[in-house]
């Protein structure tokens, strides 16, 4: 399976994460709550899950993979 750049991801992982802190504080908009829809179902596409608690941690274990292997590399 193809799997977007760790950069992509954690852009992803932060966007849910805000989201998800204005729904959590009643403070999230109409478009807030589509945009945490939206967000979620593409951090579960692109990690090949089913729900957001297996595509967080796929995307989480992801970026940590990369950037291991960038500190390796160095």
């Amino acid at each position: 399976m193809l799997m977007p750049h760790p950069a992509t991801l954690q852009r992803l992982i932060n966007r849910y994460e805000e989201l998800r802190a204005l729904e959590a504080a009643g403070a999230a908009t109409s478009e807030d709550r589509r945009r945490l829809e939206d967000t979620t179902y593409t951090l579960c596409v692109s990690t090949g899950t089913r729900n957001i608690g297996d595509a967080l941690r796929v995307a989480h274990r992801h970026c940590g993979a990369s950037a291991q292997q960038l500190t390796t590399a160095a």
